[in-house]
This record gives structure tokens, C-alpha cells and sequence, in this order.
């Protein structure tokens, strides 16, 4: 197992939740924290619990650092709206997140390797940022050469997720339309999020 697959899933060892709802996460089995203190159980304190919260969302989209989500939060603070409606528009329009929803990744860090690599067309042209934000109607395409990778095919194969209603996709074609921003209850996650307590968080 790569580092980068044991710190993914030692993430949800440490959060208590079986964060992307995979059957291969080791929480299915060892339903505690990591490490030799991680069966001791108390009751987290306010900023505990909007901690975990920031954690939990932080770490579903790849575990973004703690400087990129920062800048999320204040964009979010500073779009007209509800605030954690806008944080969870902005996570959901992100280039990796929307391979990712499209199914041509098995999970978020997969999908952002895939963007890394340049195996990923916006609007015909190669975008290789994962945090580059998508707008309403853009497509998205995999390149030509990278449709048949045994990944991407595994991924769109899997019956592990459904692609959420604000996507549209063609499996086949391995492409789809990136329709509207979700609202919060719109987006399938596999684990309570709670985006109130992180704004809760930033705002202290």
C-alpha cells in the first residue's frame, strides 16, 4: 500500500467515519482512532466538535491544505449568500471534485492525480490545476489517449457511488457537463458534513 493510500485512510481512522464510504476502508474493521491511544474515548468540547467538522470536510476532497481551505472560507464569507452553502459550492467546483463526481476516479486523490497528470480537458482545452473551479455548462473530457485507462474504466464501473444530478455524463464518450452548483443537501456524501460548524470554526 502507497504512503499516500495509508495516511488516506488513517484520516478516517482519526475522524471515526468511513469518510468516502469505501468497503475497503480499514474503519469497517477497526472502528477506533489510530495509534495506541486510539481506543480512549471522551467527549469532544465545542471547538472540538467544529474542529472535526473542518477536519472531516478538509480531508473528503483529498485533504486540501489548511492554507487553500482558509482561502475557500473567506471567499465564501466574502459571496453574497449563505456561507457554508458558498463553501460547499466552491469544494464542489473544483476540477478534482468533479472527476471525482463524474466517476472517472475511484477517489478524490485519484482524481487529483488524473488532473495533475493532464489527462483532463476543460472546454477542449488541457487544465491541469485540481483546484481550478469549474463554471456552470463547462465540459469536462478525458484526453484522448487517457480514456482507456484502467483506472478511469474501473472507476466508472464501480457501483459504489451514483454521479450526483447537477452532473450530467456520458461513460462511454468519457465526458460530461458540470450543470449548476449543488446546493449543500444536493451532494451525495457518504458521512454527515456539517459545513455550519466550520464556518462556526473561522468565524471564532
Amino acid at each position: 500500500m502507497t504512503k499516500r493510500a495509508e495516511s488516506k485512510y488513517k484520516i478516517n481512522r482519526r475522524l471515526g467515519v468511513n469518510l468516502w464510504g469505501r468497503a475497503k476502508s480499514p474503519l469497517n474493521k477497526r472502528d477506533y482512532g489510530p495509534g495506541q491511544h486510539g481506543q480512549r474515548r471522551k467527549k469532544p468540547s465545542d471547538f472540538g466538535v467544529q474542529l472535526m467538522a473542518k477536519q472531516k470536510l478538509k480531508g473528503y476532497y483529498g485533504n486540501i491544505s489548511e492554507k487553500q481551505f482558509r482561502k475557500y472560507y473567506d471567499e465564501a464569507v466574502r459571496r453574497r449568500g449563505d456561507t457554508s452553502e458558498n463553501l460547499i459550492e466552491l469544494l464542489e467546483r473544483r476540477l478534482d471534485a468533479v472527476i471525482y463526481r463524474m466517476k472517472f476516479a475511484i477517489t478524490p486523490f485519484a482524481a487529483r492525480q488524473i488532473v495533475n497528470h493532464g489527462h483532463v480537458t476543460v472546454n477542449g482545452k488541457r487544465v491541469n490545476i485540481p483546484s481550478y473551479l469549474v463554471k456552470d455548462g463547462d465540459i469536462v473530457e478525458l484526453r484522448e489517449k487517457s480514456k482507456q485507462m484502467v483506472v478511469v474504466l474501473d472507476a466508472t464501473q464501480s457501483g459504489e457511488r451514483d454521479v450526483p444530478e447537477y452532473i450530467e455524463v456520458d461513460h462511454r464518450a468519457m465526458k460530461g457537463r458540470f450543470l449548476r452548483a449543488p446546493k449543500f443537501a444536493d451532494v451525495p456524501y457518504p458521512v454527515q458534513m456539517e459545513p455550519n460548524l466550520v464556518v462556526e470554526y473561522y468565524s471564532r
